[in-house]
């Protein structure tokens, strides 16, 4: 077996060995919150010795970002598929066809499935904690920054290429995510304030 062989082989072990770390702590936040979210319990249900974790992760926090982040990217990636057949974004400003309509509702409401439910839970878990946990805000917000990123060019690609929409946008689909941990009917009402959204992005008021 050639060295690069052999180098190969533990690239790929490695890369086995974070992602099922990476999935067990996604488990335990959705499961046990961020306080439960001990480096023992992550190990107990990665089925991993402490070792193997403290070799990929030194710090529980820079575990529980890598996993936050890692999950906001691969719902992203779903998102992105989903969408890959639909029409792009029509410049603001030029004459939208009906065809524009279905792929506006379509990201929007994939979006909004993206950021809501106990997986969006356990990110705002994180996000709580790092008020009042320096260390952990400092590792986060770099983290949150980059699915925001990703984030803000799906909207830009499909819903809207105005800067300040965009913003508008996001902050209303985290709005409503929060919103829907709470509310005994949330896809009812998320499907009407979306709709109202695309409304207004139209250009027309919600209940034309």
């Amino acid at each position: 077996m050639t060295v690069s062989v052999q180098a190969r082989r533990q690239e790929e072990r490695s890369a086995a060995t974070r992602h099922v770390l990476l999935e067990a702590t996604v488990a335990c936040l959705v499961d046990l919150g961020y306080t439960g979210t001990t480096s023992a319990a992550v190990a107990a249900k990665a089925g991993l010795s402490r070792g193997a974790q403290l070799h990929h992760f030194g710090t529980r926090d820079q575990l529980v970002v890598a996993a936050v982040e890692y999950l906001a990217q691969k719902r992203l990636r779903r998102v992105r598929e989903a969408l890959a057949d639909l029409s792009p974004a029509t410049p603001q400003g030029a004459k939208r066809s009906r065809s524009r309509i279905e792929p506006q509702e379509a990201a929007l409401g994939l979006l909004a499935e993206a950021l809501s439910g106990p997986l969006y839970a356990a990110t705002l878990e994180l996000w709580v904690a790092a008020r009042s946990h320096p260390d952990l805000r400092a590792q986060l917000i770099p983290a949150e920054e980059r699915v925001n990123d990703e984030l803000a060019q799906i909207c830009r690609t499909y819903v809207t290429d105005d800067p300040v929409t965009i913003r508008l946008t996001l902050d209303l689909l985290l709005g409503r995510g929060v919103s829907g941990l709470l509310t005994s009917h949330p896809g009812h009402r998320q499907e009407q304030v979306l709709a109202a959204w695309a409304q207004l992005l139209r250009g027309r008021p919600p209940h034309d």
